[in-house]
């Protein structure tokens, strides 16, 4: 429809295409102002005429259209009015097929996504749950544009950490305790480390010469190293597969160390490289960025060295359209330093094709996490507390819903997803229990209970025969046009996700489909005697339920049959 407007405006203005004119065309804020918009600002200039007087003569020229009900004239906009039967029709044939919302924008493309990338021996707390649910969103929302995606989670698993945890171990640990207690007992020793060097500073004279041990491949210390990897990776996967998360690639920042030496070589080759204070450098003054450190005094490598590293080795083995980097807004100078010094070794496709996509931070009690002091929420602590919550809640308004546990563990997973993506992912999450599970809220919960809702209308209308024969007349009604219109506009939401790596679009997507949803049930009964009445609303109950759990899954979140 808005189509079929914007060619029928652009054949009344010269040097308006119908791309352009359909930029213009806006959605009125009220139903009753029409469901299209013109605004003849813009042409006062082309016509030389006030923009009221252009709007009238636009409506005399259009004049009557099949597919219009009115067009109307209010001040300088031009207001169309759909044929609602017509509309209703369009909307339910495009939305009424298997994978709607499907795209084709990525055909042949390939992107890569970098997120998650917990460091090694540490657990994973809730500042990880940001990058980990951010990315994994956006790489559904790709993958439903029909990209080809990889999806990297880039472990730190390397640096002078590793050798201060060495240390660590080797003067307050023991195997046993390590074995039995995990990434805990690590953590333990780590935080020890730091108090203890805060008395002696000698002991990070001794992690860094473990770092460099490694770095030149000593067995003890990659053997100690590689047993650190593996404890957290068993933990690691336990919360990924809490969240339904998989990756194509672990390939972490150990992966690179032996091509940083390509990136040392083509610094060099292009004459940026400057010794500063021992160390090797990349100048980047004429950027207004401080330089870029590419190795250190003792020669080891750096984590830019490692980024730039993965960068030239992601090109080369995924020919990657673009390359995107789901991390903290606190990374943001280094990423631009990393993009720019790619740039300047004469890859132009650095400008177009590396992305950061940074987000806030996750606050509690006002104040930051951090590992080295000890005070850390964990991942998985959240995650459990939210499903036994969910739980409770369950046990007390619907103890005989079959399968509790899995729906607990739906909605309790789905509702620190949704928290987390439903605002722009640059704002910083606050976790409020009694907001986060509020099921009448902007929440999780609410948009599932809503799918559930539909779900148990469809069970109960087994005796209805869904005849394929739609009246489309039925759903013209406000609260119907107002649903179909939500459903409508699913591909356009994807699409802008994906344009601006937002995943809050999705999400707010999902509530007004909810919100549209429960408006149309209050007003219209599904299940009448009127069977024509029967099979209109119950189609239009079914897409509006398959929108909503499609638009869900892309944010992680999985739809229960029950609630």
């Amino acid at each position: 429809m808005k189509k079929k407007i914007a060619e029928l405006l652009a054949s009344k203005i010269d040097h308006f295409d119908v791309e352009k004119v359909e930029q213009l065309l806006e959605i009125p804020p009220k139903a009753e102002m029409g469901d299209f918009a013109f605004p003849c600002f813009q042409l006062a200039k082309v016509f030389r005429k006030a923009p009221n007087l252009i709007a009238a003569d636009l409506a005399e020229q259009i004049g009557q259209q099949e597919f219009l009900s009115k067009i109307e004239v209010k001040g300088a906009y031009l207001n169309f009015f759909v044929d609602k039967t017509l509309f209703v029709k369009q909307v339910v044939e495009k939305a009424d097929v298997e994978n709607y919302g499907k795209g084709t924008l990525g055909e042949g493309k390939q992107i890569c996504i970098d997120y998650s990338s917990p460091n090694v021996a540490k657990k994973f707390h809730v500042g990880h749950l940001r990058t980990t649910i951010i990315g994994n969103s956006l790489y559904k929302i790709f993958t439903k544009l029909g990209y080809k995606v990889e999806r990297i989670n880039h472990l730190g698993d390397w640096g002078t950490q590793f050798g201060k945890l060495i240390v660590a171990y080797k003067k307050w640990g023991s195997k046993e305790a390590v074995e039995k207690n995990g990434i805990a007992e690590l953590m333990n020793i780590y935080v020890k480390f730091h108090e203890e060097a805060e008395k002696d500073d000698s002991l990070n004279d001794e992690a860094r010469a473990w770092f460099t041990k490694m770095e030149q491949g000593d067995k003890e210390a990659l053997d100690i190293w590689q047993w650190f990897k593996d404890i957290s990776l068993v933990e690691y996967k336990k919360t990924y597969e809490m969240l339904g998360i998989e990756f194509d690639s672990y390939a972490g920042e150990s992966f690179y160390c032996d091509k940083s030496k390509r990136v040392i070589d083509e610094c060099n080759a292009h004459h940026l490289l400057e010794e500063s204070e021992g160390a090797y450098i990349v100048r980047l003054d004429d950027y207004n960025m401080a330089p870029c450190i590419v190795m250190k005094k003792d020669g080891s490598s750096i984590y830019a060295t490692r980024d730039l590293a993965a960068v030239l080795y992601r090109k080369d083995t995924y020919h990657f359209d673009k390359c995107i980097y789901v991390t903290g807004l606190e990374q943001k100078l280094h990423f631009a330093q990393v993009f720019k010094v790619i740039g300047l070794l004469g890859y132009e496709w650095a400008k177009d094709q590396l992305v950061h996509v940074p987000y806030g931070l996750v606050s509690l009690k006002g104040g930051k996490l951090s590992t080295r002091k000890g005070n850390i929420i964990y991942a998985e602590d959240i995650l459990n507390e939210s499903v036994n919550r969910i739980s409770e809640i369950i046990e007390e308004k619907n103890p005989n819903i079959p399968d509790k546990e899995e729906v607990a563990h739906k909605v309790g997973i789905g509702a620190i997803l949704f928290n987390d993506l439903y605002n722009q992912r640059i704002k910083d999450v606050v976790f409020d229990w009694d907001k986060i599970h509020n099921f009448d809220g902007e929440t999780g919960p609410y948009v599932q209970y809503t799918y559930a809702r539909a779900a148990s209308i469809l069970r109960k209308a087994t005796n209805i025969s869904m005849s394929e024969s739609i009246d489309y007349s039925v759903l013209t009604d406000d609260s119907s046009i107002t649903l179909l219109k939500e459903i409508n506009r699913y591909p356009e939401a994807i699409e802008l996700a994906a344009e601006r790596m937002e995943p809050s679009i999705i999400a707010r997507y999902a509530m007004s489909v909810a919100q549209a949803f429960n408006k149309f049930y209050h007003d219209n009964q599904c299940i009448v005697e009127d069977q024509t009445i029967s099979n209109a609303r119950l189609k239009l109950l079914t897409l509006a339920k398959n929108t909503l759990k499609d638009s869900l899954g892309l944010l992680g979140i999985q739809c229960p049959e029950q609630m």
